[in-house]
């Protein structure tokens, strides 16, 4: 069964399509193509399985591909020459279509060169990690690391449309997987309670790989962020609820150096726990909350404990964060489950006493 949702975005509207079976279905993809020129974005890791069915689905398009190395090390400004040196290469237009097939560093990446080549082209998502399906693939965050911090260097620049082949899931690791899981219990967390009472009444049939939750986790994860990317596109107000977790957890991958030790969802997952402690000592939410959602971590074999990483490292880390605004950190903490608040007005105190507990 086809699913179809929208992110509403007046003329740039675009869909985002949940189904099995699509990677090779040029009726699918064929409409989201604005030239004749296409240029597949992948890396060594997702080529070698699924390359050549999404060649099939561009037969009829002047098509190459470009395969990177496989890890967040290379989501650099550096790692996007590749893709511009090939595009210059084979001369193509302002009417090629690039299409991201892989995880959230490709998509991101590809995002990225597709919004700085020849100052914009189409591309197209084609994401194949539960977190990139959920998340990444959807909203138009594009862009790479800094060693100073993750995600620093960007753009905003949505794509044409986003497949999402459930089927894919079927070869991702475990660790993988996990890590996916943690970035749909943030959507629970952060303006859905009905949903995070649903994960964890199901979180053994995600973990199992159950088709028909896996599906309605998807779907539900894309509804929640398309509603809050459609009011928000730019993260000027609501949409930076979506970083609940973020300023720690990104704090954890800069810290680790991007080098796989730890994936984003498990930086995430701790870094909601942590925000989950301050709000808890704000006494903004109950002790039988932050228990809750410690319990569908863990059941989700994610971490709930960080790296070993200073609080001066924490705070020096948190204070490049995106979310500073004229010198004040903002962060995204809970009222409830169910219910996140952007905010500066925390205690630093408090906040020094959750690192603490931490590092």
């Amino acid at each position: 069964m086809m699913e179809k949702l929208l992110v509403d975005l007046g003329e740039r509207s675009y869909p985002i399509f949940i189904t099995q079976n699509i990677l090779g279905n040029t009726e699918w993809v064929s409409p989201y193509v604005k030239g004749k020129q296409v240029a597949i974005v992948t890396n060594e890791t997702i080529a070698p399985l699924y390359l050549e069915t999404v060649q099939q689905a561009f037969m009829g398009f002047d098509c190459i591909s470009i395969i990177l190395p496989d890890g967040e090390q290379y989501k650099s400004l550096a790692g996007i020459n590749p893709i511009l040196d090939r595009l210059m290469q084979e001369q193509l237009d302002r009417k090629v279509t690039l299409v991201a097939l892989g995880g959230g560093v490709i998509g991101d990446m590809t995002g990225f060169a597709a919004a700085i080549y020849r100052r914009g082209v189409n591309f197209i998502q084609i994401p194949t990690t539960l977190l990139a399906q959920v998340d990444s693939s959807v909203g138009g965050k594009t862009g790479v690391n800094h060693p100073l911090g993750k995600n620093m260097i960007g753009a905003f620049y949505q794509p044409q449309c986003v497949m999402i082949d459930t089927n894919v899931l079927s070869t991702l690791e475990d660790r993988q997987l996990y890590a996916g899981i943690a970035e749909v219990i943030k959507y629970g967390l952060i303006n859905d309670s009905v949903f995070f009472n649903w994960l964890e009444n199901n979180i053994e049939q995600l973990l199992q790989r159950d088709a028909q939750a896996l599906a309605y986790a998807i779907k539900i994860s894309c509804q929640d962020k398309a509603n809050i990317v459609a009011a928000d596109e730019k993260e000027s107000g609501k949409r930076a609820l979506l970083n609940l977790g973020h300023t720690f957890g990104h704090a954890i991958e800069t810290a680790m150096g991007y080098d796989g030790k730890w994936l984003h969802g498990e930086a995430i997952a701790v870094g909601m726990l942590m925000a989950a402690e301050l709000s808890l000592l704000h006494d903004w939410i109950t002790e039988e909350e932050v228990q809750r959602i410690e319990n569908i971590l863990q059941k989700a074999h994610l971490p709930t404990v960080p790296p070993k990483i200073t609080v001066k490292q924490f705070l020096s880390l948190m204070a490049g964060d995106k979310k500073v605004l004229d010198g004040q950190l903002h962060l995204v903490l809970l009222k409830r489950i169910g219910k996140a608040v952007v905010t500066k007005e925390f205690d630093p105190e408090l906040l020094q006493q959750v690192l603490v507990k931490y590092a």
